[in-house]
């Protein structure tokens, strides 16, 4: 399979979750400011979790366009990432419509930390069929950011029992790390070339 079959399948997957997270927003009824106070926390969970589906399209595109190569584990490493990024609609409806109550925020936590986990394997999986002399592999480093990442998302699953809004502060400090695209990869193709 080429990359760009990849590519395609997974932009319509991550256009398929922000569809139903949007569709997941229920309308108010009335036209005053004051219903929409109560649909304020799904809200926020939306927007949250639509930058984070933007973040991880965006560094998706750069990743499988330095690739080399698309083998099997790519094929299923890609899959696996896909699937964390599928429970987004669930865990951002259920965080918003229960006003980022502890487990829900846990939840929503474990997800993201999955996610980057799935991405990290990804990463992985392109760099050992690439070889050591791969774009990515110069590219990517000691990959600090996504090694803070999964940290903060754990201090985060972990806070959220006792203090949720300071969990939901360490995703959105996360999401502000990673809103400012990654050009490490950018920047190796563009000197290779």
């Amino acid at each position: 399979m080429g990359k760009n079959r990849l590519e395609a399948f997974s932009d319509g997957v991550l256009a398929i979750i922000i569809t139903i997270m949007v569709l997941e927003l229920k309308i108010p009824t009335g036209s005053g400011m004051d219903v929409l106070v109560p649909v304020l926390p799904s809200f926020l969970s939306y927007v949250l979790s639509f930058i984070y589906v933007g973040i991880y399209w965006n560094n998706h595109h750069h990743l499988i366009h330095a690739a080399g190569h698309v083998s099997g584990s790519v094929l299923w490493s890609n899959l696996n990432l896909l699937f964390w990024l599928s429970l987004f609609p669930f865990t951002t409806a259920w965080m918003g419509n229960n006003h980022f109550e502890p487990l829900p925020t846990a939840v929503y936590g474990f997800v993201l930390f999955m996610a980057a986990i799935a991405y990290n394997i990804l990463q992985r999986c392109i760099m050992a069929t690439d070889g050591c002399s791969s774009v990515l592999h110069e590219a990517i480093g000691s990959d600090w950011k996504g090694k803070l990442s999964m940290v903060l998302y754990l201090a985060g699953v972990g806070l959220s029992f006792k203090f949720h809004w300071a969990a939901q502060a360490i995703y959105v400090g996360v999401a502000l790390l990673w809103l400012v695209p990654d050009k490490r990869i950018e920047r190796v193709m563009e000197e290779s070339e």
